[in-house]
């Protein structure tokens, strides 16, 4: 008898919303979405942070019946003569994939003197990671990308979405959204470890932009231990080399940033990409580095194999209010949440003040 496929009831992010955030991963400088002027209008706005001008067509219920597709040509030729834009993307939505808008011809009509990415894509597909590939289609067919790092996103897609089903907030049928652990209570008992000298491993397995949050509380860590005398080893998805153009730069600032801060990173267990998988890194390493007492995991802490972490005391710091109840399950005594962080990590290049590494530094400057 074939196991029933999980029905999810909570929201998830949406296709669209991970095709305009892998435009600006790949460099596209204006975008324009073909729907009504409220869609993924948080996200939209979240994207102005990061210099990516983005623009909407606003179709109305005139637009839903006769299309769009005029109005889409004349805002293509507009956002060129006003921005200048180096890549453009042009991003579909439910209303005009359902009408059957034809994206392309709207870009032929317009014949604009600039590369156009056009992502036909819409928030009816299960997992969200649909949408980063169609949206890596486009680069590809456009010489954006090459066929050796699209295949590796698309390895990467499926692994991320492996790790939530099993793992994260794709794994339960309905999961409640949580804060987690009182993060003052967590980090009395991490600063309790530290000051017995216990041995620890301090692991940054970050998604993306998100990380330049997550490595604050990873250079608290280190730099409390440092202070008190204690072993903390250091693991970090940092790879340089690793992603595209904006996930690069993103790990590049944040290497440098541990640096000034005195933190020394033991070792790179892969790229901001790269967080379902650097988990089994983690797991090689510890196969030759034994005998830790406690673990602190931020970023995606349920990409970390648990078996490792046998034995630890495990301190997990996610930004998903939904990913609590699964990492209790898992077997992590302490989760916390930072909550609204990833709006906090939007057009920023350098590491942001996180609540949990700030309290820890509290704590450890008074006791």
């Amino acid at each position: 008898m074939m196991a029933r496929e999980v029905q999810i009831l909570h929201p998830r992010p949406s296709s669209i919303v991970a095709a305009l955030y892998t435009l600006r991963d790949l460099g596209v400088d204006v975008v324009i979405m073909h729907g009504p002027s409220g869609c993924c209008f948080k996200h939209a706005r979240l994207l102005e942070e990061d210099g990516v001008r983005t623009l909407t067509t606003a179709l109305d219920e005139a637009g839903f019946v006769f299309g769009g597709q005029e109005q889409l040509t004349r805002l293509l030729r507009r956002a060129t003569e006003l921005f200048d834009p180096k890549l453009i993307g042009v991003v579909g939505t439910c209303s005009s994939m359902i009408i059957g808008e034809d994206l392309h011809q709207a870009v032929v009509d317009a014949d604009v003197d600039v590369p156009v990415l056009e992502v036909e894509v819409h928030a009816g597909y299960r997992d969200n990671t649909k949408g980063v590939i169609i949206t890596l289609e486009a680069a590809l067919e456009k010489g954006i990308i090459d066929r050796v790092e699209f295949e590796r996103q698309r390895f990467l897609l499926k692994k991320a979405t492996e790790v939530e089903r099993l793992h994260g907030a794709a794994s339960s049928e309905y999961l409640a959204p949580e804060r987690g652990d009182l993060k003052y209570r967590a980090a009395e008992r991490l600063l309790d470890l530290i000051k017995e000298g216990k041995r620890g491993i301090n692991v940054l397995n970050a998604k993306k932009e998100t990380a330049y949050m997550f490595a604050d509380i990873n250079a608290a860590v280190a730099e409390v231990a440092k202070a008190r005398g204690a072993e903390v080893a250091t693991l970090a998805n940092l790879d340089e080399e690793k992603g595209l153009a904006k996930v690069r730069k993103d790990a590049k600032n944040i290497l440098q940033g541990l640096e000034e801060r005195g933190v020394e990173v033991d070792r790179i267990i892969g790229g901001l990409d790269e967080y379902p998988i650097a988990g089994d890194e983690v797991a090689r390493w510890l196969t030759g580095h034994e005998g830790y007492d406690f673990a602190v995991i931020t970023g995606v802490p349920h990409a970390i194999p648990i078996d490792a972490l046998k034995g630890m005391e495990i301190f997990s710091i996610t930004n998903g209010p939904r990913q609590v109840r699964p990492l209790r399950e898992l077997g992590h005594q302490h989760v916390m949440v930072e909550i609204d962080l990833h709006p906090k990590t939007m057009g920023v290049s350098t590491i942001v003040e996180s609540e949990f590494g700030a309290t820890l530094r509290g704590l450890n400057e008074v006791g």
